[in-house]
Parts: C-alpha cells; structure tokens; sequence
C-alpha cells in the first residue's frame, strides 16, 4: 500500500489566483473537501514563506472539536506550497488518543500554468508518520475529497 495519494486536475482560474487563496488560512474553509476545517487562529492571515505556521481548528467524528499546526514546508509563489500538520498542544488529546503522536504527514499543492488555466496537483503524504498507532488512521481523507477540495479553490478563485 502506497504512503501517499495524489489527485491532479486542470481547472479553469490562473496559478496567481489558486495561490492567493491558499497563503491564507483563514480562506481554507471555503475549499476543504472533506468538511473538517472550521476556521483558522487569529494572527494566522497569510502564509509568506517556509517556517511559517498557522493554527487550524478542525472537527471530525473521532476527535470532536481539535486543532491542528501547520508548519510551512514548501513555499514557490504562484507555484507551491505544502505544511506538515500536527495536533495543537502535540499532548493536548491524550483522553481520546492515549500517547499517539500525530506527526509526520504533509499536504502539498502544485501548481502548473496549462493553457488558461492550471493543472493543480495536491499530493497527501503520511510517509513520513513513525507512531504505528497513528499511521493505522490513514488515509484520513479520500481521493474523492481531494478533488472535491480542488474543485472548491477553483469556484472560489473565480
């Protein structure tokens, strides 16, 4: 079983617009295929560079109500950009999770101009996840949802 799923479309809005839209986290919630995202933390409004981070709140069934970090780990305007996401405090679910550390996995997005538009490529790597108990939840989100969520940023850029 592969570590990793990749879902590539080309959608009808300008590399400039999808990634303007992705630097802030606060409009993520407008794109998220997979329905977890609730908003971002004040203070978190645009993402500028490698190292940044921003704070998310997230709700799914297993958890309720959480957050999450994310760290910048790829950042090209206009071309890519990535995080790494771990739970906010890293300690702060142990009453729903015992000692799971949920670190490790990335979310990655590319952005390739093609014709008027642009071929998006989002790629969702747990490879990098070493807690055994935690790698066992993945693939959290769906290839469906994936593409869902590339959809949502193409509508909301244009």
């Amino acid at each position: 079983m592969s570590d990793q799923q990749q879902v590539s479309k080309t959608v009808d809005a300008s590399p400039e617009q999808l990634f303007s839209l992705l630097v802030q986290p606060a409009r993520h919630t407008d794109f998220d295929g997979a329905h977890m995202i609730r908003g971002a933390e004040p203070g978190d409004e645009q993402i500028t560079g490698t190292g940044d981070a921003f704070v998310m709140n997230m709700e799914n069934d297993a958890l309720g109500p959480y957050q999450m970090r994310n760290v910048v780990t790829a950042y090209e305007e206009n071309r890519k950009i990535g995080w790494a996401p771990s739970l906010h405090p890293i300690d702060g679910y142990t009453d729903k999770l015992g000692d799971v550390k949920a670190t490790g996995h990335t979310w990655t997005w590319e952005l390739e101009p093609a014709g008027t538009g642009t071929k998006v490529t989002q790629t969702y790597d747990w490879s990098g996840v070493r807690d055994e108990q935690f790698r066992g939840f993945f693939p959290m989100v769906t290839e469906d949802q994936m593409s869902a969520t590339i959809d949502e940023v193409a509508n909301a850029a244009s």
